[in-house]
């Protein structure tokens, strides 16, 4: 293998690729040959570095600069600058929001500070599409250990001993699931990854499937052998086909190298995997959906038990984690299960994957250790809310989790408190909200989601949450009475006590979790019709304070209809008749003379 001075690395994400960063790569490689230094500088097109907010990135090593926002105009510069004269390209390097310093390398970033990546390890380090690379980094070691001196048992003790517990949603502790299916008779098992992560905003699975593919085969082995099993199906959506590309390479790799199909490693163990296709259902989350989706049947959850450890895949019995879960696995082997379980909680094992999104100033992929609090999260990490507006509340768990408030963010985030809290973990889409939010319409958004999403199986949960979003319509349009606001609780816990899975039993936690922390905001809905946010427009009225208003006529060149008037340096004034209450001239107004009535 060539040996070479330095290594550029390129995000080769969605969302960078998306912003040119092919051909970014590209360019570098055009330009370093030009100067006669491919053979000692190397180009790699990597997985995604979790900092979205500044992509695309290029990190430059062994001196680790980390260029953000980068171009493809900006290759020449870094090149002739950076490369050949060993000067940082200053305008292109991070800079600290806060202290308005310059920060060259990511370690001494905010953003990375307090994170510790395990299932991202190899995320934005190494080529997803090169199985050399993973190897370099210990990448299928740990099958090697469990085939040539452990066995099955010791395998799943390791694993239960570690306290991983599934980061799918419900938290099932993984060595327990394995050791489950494992005592289940039958002539055939099953391992399947559930790669169909459907949350808004969530992109974990999808990243690590992008960045390191094979941490997750590698993982499925281990499972297989663990469970007796020599068959693997990784269920992925069909939208992801930047992940399906890179996993069909890593399969085809993994096989060229021995390290799926027969015999692998000369142990007499036999292990294949498969990809299976999904069509985009979110309820395809849930397991056994999820299976009747791969046996070509209707994607609709089934009466449990009997459990997929029992009766799963062609009624055979399945072992079923998300991709997350999985990428801890060769770490957990290879590190020990004490050093894993030193990190996190007491009942909240190891570090979580958070999509960190909505109204933050770094969007972005970000790995954190159980037990940290919200406020490091959205201040530390995430650089606190955009625009300098005021937090109102973080939306975790997805459309299934709920709401939290201020008074939440020293609580330490793990498993049990965000259950406690009438939220949930989930997969790990957080979602950051203002104070320009409505909470109410943010309930009813989610809703509309899972009703969206819904198979329609159970009566609670097709009809229920009908009820339950024409109620939060109702009111969001201004004809809501005091007695929805009973209605709506009363409804909302029915279907959570009487759904058959955990779409229904968990699709009115956003409703119950504003109800909870934002009753005013539902109150002065329904007395007096306004919304406090000024979101909902059947409820909004705007009007010009004449004092305030200086004539500029900002508003008047602005508004898409035409329904204000006025003379250049005389007050102006809207037509409400006309106003389609955009909130254009709320928005452009540079001296607060528009005002939400």
């Amino acid at each position: 293998m060539a040996e070479y001075n330095m290594h550029i690395l390129v995000c080769g994400g969605t969302g960078c690729k998306a912003s040119q960063s092919e051909l970014i790569k590209t360019n570098f490689k055009t330009r370093l040959n030009e100067f006669g230094l491919a053979d000692e500088i190397q180009v790699i097109l990597t997985g995604c570095f979790g900092f979205c907010e500044k992509g695309p990135i290029v990190k430059i090593l062994p001196d680790n600069t980390f260029y953000t926002q980068v171009t493809p105009e900006d290759v020449d510069e870094i090149v002739e600058e950076h490369i050949i004269k060993g000067r940082k390209v200053e305008r292109l390097l991070y800079k600290d929001p806060e202290t308005h310093e310059i920060v060259g390398d990511s370690k001494g970033m905010d953003f990375y500070k307090k994170q510790i990546r395990i299932a991202l390890r190899n995320c934005g380090f190494i080529n997803p599409e090169n199985i050399e690379e993973y190897i370099g980094r210990d990448g299928y070691a740990a099958l090697g250990t469990c085939l040539s001196e452990k066995t099955p048992d010791e395998v799943i003790r390791m694993i239960k001993d570690s306290g991983l517990r599934g980061r799918g949603g419900g938290g099932f502790p993984t060595g327990l699931k394995w050791e489950l299916t494992r005592k289940s008779v039958s002539d055939q098992k099953y391992v399947v990854c559930n790669a169909d992560e459907g949350d808004p905003g969530a992109f974990m699975d999808r990243s690590i499937l992008e960045g390191d593919p094979h941490s997750v085969l590698e993982s499925m082995a281990i499972c297989g052998y663990c469970i007796g099993a020599d068959k693997g199906l990784v269920y992925i959506r069909a939208e992801y086909p930047l992940a399906i590309e890179r996993l069909k390479i890593a399969i085809n790799q993994a096989r060229e190298y021995g390290l799926l199909g027969n015999d692998i490693l000369g142990t007499g163990f036999n292990f294949d995997i498969e990809i299976r296709y999904g069509a985009g259902a979110f309820v395809c989350g849930e397991e056994t959906a999820l299976i009747h989706s791969m046996e070509g049947k209707r994607g609709e959850p089934g009466v449990k038990p009997p459990f997929p450890a029992e009766k799963g895949y062609n009624g055979k019995p399945t072992n079923v984690n998300n991709v997350e879960t999985f990428a801890n696995i060769p770490v957990i082997i290879n590190k020990g299960a004490e050093w894993f379980a030193s990190i996190g909680t007491a009942n909240s094992k190891g570090t979580k994957v958070f999509a960190l999104a909505g109204k933050i100033n770094n969007v972005g992929l970000i790995e954190v250790p159980m037990g940290i609090t919200l406020r490091e999260i959205i201040y530390d990490i995430g650089g606190g809310i955009k625009d300098g507006r005021e937090f109102k509340a973080v939306q975790t768990g997805g459309p299934s989790g709920g709401c939290l408030t201020k008074s939440f963010l020293d609580t330490p985030i793990d498993y049990d408190n965000l259950v406690a809290a009438g939220s949930m973990m989930g997969s790990g889409g957080m979602i950051v909200l203002d104070d320009s939010d409505c909470m109410v319409a943010i309930a009813k958004f989610y809703l509309e989601f899972t009703l969206d999403e819904s198979c329609g199986k159970c009566t609670p949960c097709r009809i229920g949450n009908k009820r339950l979003y024409e109620i939060l319509e109702k009111i969001t349009e201004g004809n809501g009475k005091l007695e929805d606001l009973d209605r709506l609780r009363m409804l909302s816990t029915v279907i959570k006590d009487t759904s058959l899975c955990g779409l229904g039993q968990t699709s009115p936690n956003p409703v119950l979790s504003t109800l909870d922390h934002f009753y005013d905001e539902y109150l002065a809905h329904v007395t007096t019709h306004k919304c406090l946010a000024g979101q909902c427009k059947a409820l909004v009225n705007y009007a010009i304070d004449t004092d305030r208003c200086t004539g500029c006529t900002l508003c008047f060149r602005n508004c898409p209809v035409g329904a204000i008037s006025g003379e250049r340096r005389a007050p102006h004034y809207i037509d409400k008749s006309l106003c389609i209450k955009c909130g254009v001239c709320f928005e452009k107004c540079k001296f607060d003379a528009v005002l939400i009535a």
